[in-house]
């Protein structure tokens, strides 16, 4: 793959029309899909897999063996290990981590990684740290600095440490019901959505 010289510090594969900075290491043997950005001091590890149209934020860490859907914005410090799964359109805020083993320890020769399945258009806040081995179903919210530990429902909104359920997200991002009980039927948004 031949690379276009840039005066703003990116590298253009032009077949693939990737943008990678500079400052940004993409190892061999990693896949970037068509159109992703890979930004200042990022790392994408070897055998992961990234789809097309992603942007991936300053000083973001992408592990081997991380699959990434399409249109999935990873922002600034954020960190994904091996065993994580985010499908199309899943948006991860500022310095949220994703951890891949239930006991750590500095010398633990026989650690499995645990996985966790990010469904699609779910959204993960700022400083939020999702606890491995569960899923965040398609269009859930974890608001900024909550500490996940169980899998959340369609469309469910939790928040704090640890997490807990606060209520129900539109698709478009707008809070659509308040209430902690069972997901109701979809109460209209000012989006013009009529269902979850």
């Amino acid at each position: 793959m031949t690379e276009a010289s840039t005066t703003d510090g990116l590298r253009l594969p032009r077949e693939a029309a990737v943008l990678v900075h500079e400052t940004a290491i993409v190892e061999d043997g990693a896949a970037l899909g068509e159109g992703t950005k890979v930004w200042h001091h990022s790392h994408v590890r070897a055998g992961a897999s990234i789809g097309a149209d992603c942007v991936l934020g300053k000083n973001v860490f992408v592990d081997e063996g991380v699959v990434i859907g399409n249109r999935v914005k990873l922002q600034n410090n954020v960190s994904v290990y091996n065993g994580v799964t985010l499908a199309d359109e899943v948006f991860v805020g500022p310095s949220a981590v994703f951890t891949n083993d239930l006991l750590p320890r500095a010398d633990n020769p026989g650690w499995t990684v645990v996985t966790t399945a990010v469904g699609k258009g779910a959204a993960i806040g700022a400083n939020a740290t999702i606890v491995c081995g569960l899923e965040l179903r398609p269009w859930s919210t974890v608001a900024a600095g909550a500490v996940v530990t169980k899998s959340t429902e369609d469309n469910e909104l939790v928040a704090g440490n640890p997490a807990r359920r606060m209520g129900w997200m539109c698709r478009c991002g707008v809070v659509a019901s308040r209430t902690t009980e069972a997901r109701p039927v979809f109460p209209g948004c000012e989006c013009g959505r009529t269902e979850w």
